[in-house]
């Protein structure tokens, strides 16, 4: 057995005690996450150990709900990538409404039939009074990205089963609208689970019907220039729309917001290639995309990006800069572009990774380590000195701090 699948069952034999301790003894002092022991206090409210499927809607009004809504209009749009995306990874994905009532799904194979067992599908109740802890319930409940792995889950018909969900939103009003949801078995988790998902919620509100031609009071701004991702799941946006690119002309992108002053033909050819041995006139092709997709925002000799950039590798190293070591780490989802062969970017990823976690190191805030280690579950030293730092002092996160230590020491 790999490493990573070793590790992925420790952290299901880890997640099965808690859970038998919670359960079984009303043990509430087990190492878990602050979220799921909350929701396992509201499941143990109800009877979401003995459930065998989620209580399903009426079909009729669901079909009703979904039909010509923002969402369904959405999630169509963008439906072939979704679909590609659940088919490659083996997963089943779903959006929901508000009240966590699934509306839409997509699986691959294996896990559609596992998602049909449970009445993971159309008309489905998902909320936590339901069916107990899940994905679904925690990004709509907390209106943020969730993962639930495994005995996290409060009702034993999900154990075997890892989600990731992210609320969806009305990109010009900000009104969450449900969430979107990827599920496979426990075994086939994987650390950019959760980007993914955020980078689905993102493209299907991308997608959504412009709603400024209802006008609301007091509708926030809408976001104006070239906004790039770099950090985990890397997208770019102009205007608030995310554009399509392949990697390469993201990378190009990157380098130019990088490079506010501008790059020759040479030197963009350096960064971007190295001593690859591709030509000019490919790079010029790509260059030449770009600029017609960003309406000729793109000037030449040299080349440099003419309008207002923000790029989310700044925003890690001001907070970084400001000792803001937990809105540091926030900001970072994870290695920047991994799997870049561009030198310049991959250079920026060490330099990227190591300032945050020599900040983690110097001042070793819990929930600064725990979302840290999320996306670096494997650094003992980080999880090492937090626990050092908190001493005795029986903070609330010293348990799970513990338990994410003996995973990763496995």
């Amino acid at each position: 057995m790999d490493h990573v699948a070793a590790s992925l069952r420790d952290r299901r034999l880890d997640a099965v005690r808690a859970w038998t301790a919670f359960v079984t003894e009303g043990n509430e002092s087990v190492p878990v996450r602050p979220e799921i022991l909350s929701s396992w206090r509201r499941s143990a409210q109800g009877t979401a150990l003995e459930v065998t499927g989620a209580p399903l809607a009426d079909e009729d009004d669901t079909a009703s709900f979904w039909q010509d809504s923002p969402l369904q209009a959405a999630v169509m749009a963008v439906q072939d990538e979704l679909r590609r995306s659940a088919e490659d990874g083996d997963l089943v994905l779903a959006v929901t409404d508000t009240q966590t009532r699934i509306l839409w799904t997509y699986g691959g194979r294996v896990m559609r039939r596992k998602a049909e067992t449970v009445n993971f599908v159309a008309g489905g109740r998902w909320d936590d009074a339901s069916v107990g802890t899940n994905a679904l319930d925690l990004a709509g409940r907390l209106d943020q990205p969730a993962t639930v792995f495994s005995a996290e889950h409060f009702s034993p018909i999900v154990h075997n089963w890892v989600c990731w969900a992210a609320p969806v939103h009305d990109p010009v009003t900000g009104e969450r609208l449900g969430v979107i949801d990827l599920s496979t078995t426990w075994d086939r988790a994987h650390p950019i689970g959760l980007a993914t998902a955020r980078m689905m919620a993102r493209m299907i509100e991308s997608a959504m019907p412009d709603t400024r031609q209802h006008p609301r009071l007091g509708l926030p701004p809408v976001d104006q220039g070239l906004s790039l991702t770099l950090l985990g799941a890397a997208e770019a946006r102009l205007d608030g729309q995310r554009l399509l690119l392949n990697r390469r002309q993201t990378e190009i992108l990157a380098l130019l917001a990088l490079h506010p002053d501008g790059l020759s033909l040479e030197r963009l050819h350096a960064l971007l290639y190295g001593d690859a041995a591709v030509s000019v006139s490919t790079l010029k092709a790509e260059v030449s995309h770009l600029r017609s997709t960003l309406g000729g925002a793109i000037s030449s000799r040299p080349y440099r990006l003419m309008l207002p950039v923000t790029i989310d590798v700044d925003e890690v190293l001001e907070r970084i800069r400001q000792g803001q070591v937990l809105a540091a780490v926030t900001a970072y989802g994870g290695d920047l572009m991994p799997g870049t062969n561009s030198p310049a970017l991959s250079e920026l990823a060490e330099v990227v990774a190591v300032a945050v976690r020599e900040a983690l190191l110097a001042d070793p805030d819990p929930d600064a380590v725990l979302g840290y280690s999320e996306i670096a579950p494997y650094d003992v030293e980080v999880l090492e000195a937090c626990l050092a730092r908190l001493g005795t002092t029986g903070h609330r996160a010293v348990p799970l701090l513990r338990g994410r230590l003996a995973a990763a020491q496995r």
